[in-house]
């Protein structure tokens, strides 16, 4: 792959999974999945985004930034310690080194998720309704309520692997299911495979839709519901509420983000003032 334009890294680190995309200013061109290591170092993890950039035919150092969304503390440090060592260019953390332009309605704005910040953004740019619900379908299912350039809060509600791989470890029994539907019609499992993979579906889908039904009463105007992870094109056939599927949300927040920020430095560069709109 050539590096016709500047080429950026985007990752979303999470408690179960690490997703990186690569992108230009235009679009992120390919996303990858990889285990969140809680052992990880600097070097595992900068050597992880090289073998990376082999594989799609780039060096390391064609990278122009790193922007990074976490929720793990803990791996934040040795994350940039890998971008300045590996690929010699910066690593901006979201909303620590580039705050988002939405106004944080938490109580303790600095316990929202940095995720969870990032998707109703990404939505917020992406939808013009005056109202949006955000379903991310992660290790928890989270549901954000966004009011015109506001991020009012939400819920946060068992996820749905997390929640079969907490009931297999109870029960020896249980068989691995892949939770694909052979039908949007429900049905009543004549199996241990069908009573589980209708359950979860049918389950999680009745969830969404009650709670997303009940909080748009705390919404103005029009709503748009979006939905994002894993799960959610599993989930939308037989949930109606779910308006639109977009799986790169959190990544294309991110680089939103970037551009954004990119754009003021370019125009202060040129003789303004940098400030944000924000």
């Amino acid at each position: 792959m050539a590096a016709e334009q500047d080429l950026f890294l985007l990752i979303d680190v999470g408690n179960t999974n690490i997703k990186v995309g690569l992108a230009d200013a235009d679009a992120i061109r390919q996303s990858f999945v990889l285990p969140t290591n809680y052992q990880e170092t600097g070097d595992t993890f900068g050597l992880k985004i090289v073998a990376l950039c082999n594989y799609l035919q780039l060096s390391v150092r064609d990278l122009k930034a790193w922007m990074v969304s976490s929720v793990v503390p803990q791996l934040n440090t040795l994350i940039r310690q890998a971008g300045k060592s590996y690929s010699e260019c910066p690593v901006y953390f979201v909303p620590e080194d580039i705050p988002l332009p939405l106004v944080n309605h938490y109580t303790l704005p600095a316990e929202v998720g940095a995720d969870r910040l990032v998707t109703a953004y990404a939505a917020r740019e992406l939808f013009d309704t005056p109202g949006l619900m955000v379903v991310d379908f992660g290790t928890a299912t989270t549901v954000e309520c966004v009011q015109d350039r506001g991020y009012l809060g939400g819920l946060i509600c068992p996820g749905v692997l997390s929640s079969l791989h907490a009931l297999g470890g109870k029960t020896a029994k249980l068989p691995r299911i892949s939770l694909d539907l052979e039908s949007t019609d429900i049905r009543i499992g004549v199996s241990t495979v069908q009573s589980l993979t209708q359950g979860f579906v049918f389950g999680f889908a009745a969830m969404i839709e009650g709670t997303c039904e009940r909080l748009k009463e705390n919404l103005e105007g029009e709503v748009t519901v979006v939905a994002t992870g894993g799960f959610a094109k599993k989930i939308q056939p037989v949930c109606p509420c779910l308006q639109a599927v977009r799986e790169d949300l959190l990544l294309m927040g991110l680089l939103l983000a970037l551009k954004k920020e990119t754009n003021a430095l370019q125009s202060a560069h040129k003789g303004g003032r940098y400030e944000r709109d924000y």
